[in-house]
């Protein structure tokens, strides 16, 4: 139980990185980009539980760094990708 606390709280930390991205961007909402961001804080969460079931147990402090770290693989993905795109 405590591995899927974890996975939905860094699938809700990049889901809600992906929304706080949207809202400062002043864009109308584009579903193909929040989609992108939504499989990437799947796989984070997916990630976050598989590590953690290697370790002791889950805490509160494990939860909060698994939503922070769940953050940060979208807005990393968002970088790595934007950084790829070739612009004419």
């Amino acid at each position: 139980m405590n591995l899927i606390i974890v996975a939905i709280a860094a699938f809700g930390g990049g889901v809600l990185s992906a929304l706080l991205g949207w809202l400062d961007s002043k864009e109308t909402f584009n579903s193909r980009k929040f989609g992108k961001s939504a499989v990437i804080a799947l796989l984070a969460g997916i990630g976050f539980a598989v590590g953690y079931s290697f370790g002791d147990g889950v805490e509160v402090g494990d939860v909060f760094l698994a939503i922070l770290g769940g953050a940060g693989v979208d807005s990393l993905s968002n970088r790595v990708i934007g950084a790829t795109r070739i612009s004419k």
